[in-house]
């Protein structure tokens, strides 16, 4: 200590490999963080039900696999899978352990979508209200005319391109003011509110096509925050980690003004993950009192435009599957829907509320998006589920 400086995470190279696999599970030494507070007095306990998952196989992008090497295949640090509330299987790689809080990337969007839906059912926003009647500082921007429920479904008209390989354009601005690049000798401090000034251009109607804009999140948290009245990491505590019974805090990193990267900055640990996705399972409800709104869960999965997805952004990324979005969320048609959150660099959370199966997934993949590596964890989760209704 301090390790050789070819050796050393930065906030240059933190989402980099090698350097990100260590990253992930220790963001809050790296990025500025607010904590999400859980309440330690009712942690919401899943009980053990162990399964041996070592026969499991199955016909992959790789060929077959077995289960360790679909795990390892895919840089798995984590994952927990609750079959009827139970937990079924608990394992951990890489260092990470049940207690290690790892970042979930754009998983955080699905957290923020279940916060709205508590804010509309209370009565806070309305998801047909316009951004700006809420958020008037960006109406000059090309969100002029756009609805809260365009943010949440990913159809308003930003012009944005979301290419995490990039080096140059809008998106390294919208990094650096959110923390999460460093800034060049003599760069103005940013921050994200001011960063929206940049959005002017639109790329077509809004309701259009699914086009997926990490910054329509951020502004969402921000809705959230002005809405409610509570900064995101308090309001987030209150309307979802402490009722859900979360075992250990949260967190969620924020600009050099305290605004929250509500688009993917949340770091929790696997089980607590798992515990969203138990939430969903049963409907919004735990031990009898109803979290987040059964409604707004049914339509996350009856929900979304087929045809926006079908000529939006992640089309050819999914292998043309009958998915759709809605609310932040993933869901991919079938007998029993699946209900899914996705993060870059292999962040999950897969719902199957038929049947009564979550699956929290965490791991350190070199690229981004990895089509065939997130093509094989699709694959492994089919296995999964055909495997315990087997």
């Amino acid at each position: 200590f301090p390790p050789e400086p070819n050796g050393q995470v930065t906030l240059d190279n933190w989402r980099k490999p090698p350097y990100a696999r260590w990253a992930f599970q220790h963001v809050r030494e790296i990025v500025p963080s607010a904590a999400i507070s859980n309440d330690p007095d009712n942690v919401w306990s899943l009980p053990d039900d162990r399964i041996d998952f070592s026969s499991l196989n199955f016909a992959s992008d790789n060929g077959q696999l077995s289960w360790e090497d679909a795990l390892s295949v895919t840089d798995t640090d984590g994952i927990v899978i609750l079959h009827r509330g139970r937990v079924v299987h608990e394992s951990y790689a890489h260092g990470m352990t049940r207690a290690t809080p790892h970042i979930i990337m754009s998983v955080s969007k699905s957290v923020l979508g279940l916060v709205i839906g508590v804010l509309a059912e209370q009565g806070r926003l309305d998801p047909a209200s316009l951004v700006t009647d809420i958020i008037p500082e960006v109406a000059e921007t090309a969100y002029q005319g756009a609805t809260i429920r365009h943010l949440l479904d990913m159809r308003a008209g930003i012009e944005f391109d979301e290419n995490y390989l990039a080096t140059t354009g809008t998106i390294i601005a919208y990094r650096k003011a959110t923390n999460w690049n460093p800034l060049e000798a003599g760069e103005a401090l940013p921050d994200l509110r001011s960063f929206y000034k940049l959005l002017t251009a639109s790329d077509g109607p809004h309701e259009g096509r699914f086009h997926y804009v990490s910054p329509n999140s951020d502004l969402l948290g921000w809705i959230a925050e002005r809405a409610s009245g509570r900064r995101y990491a308090d309001l987030v505590s209150d309307v979802l980690w402490q009722p859900l019974g979360a075992h250990l805090p949260a967190y969620v990193t924020v600009d050099r003004l305290g605004a929250p990267r509500a688009a993917g900055g949340v770091c929790m640990t696997a089980p607590d993950l798992a515990r969203i996705g138990q939430l969903l399972a049963d409907c919004g409800q735990r031990d009898g009192r109803q979290i987040v709104p059964d409604t707004w869960i049914d339509d996350l999965i009856a929900g979304g435009d087929r045809e926006a997805w079908a000529i939006g952004d992640f089309m050819d990324f999914y292998r043309h599957a009958p998915i759709r979005y809605r609310g932040q969320w993933y869901v991919l048609d079938g007998d029993a829907p699946l209900l899914f959150a996705l993060g870059v660099h292999g962040q999950n959370l897969f719902v199957d509320r038929d049947n009564q199966i979550v699956i929290a997934k965490f791991s350190s993949q070199d690229l981004p998006l990895d089509e065939e590596r997130n093509a094989i964890t699709m694959q492994l989760v089919d296995a999964i589920r055909r495997f315990l209704t087997a």
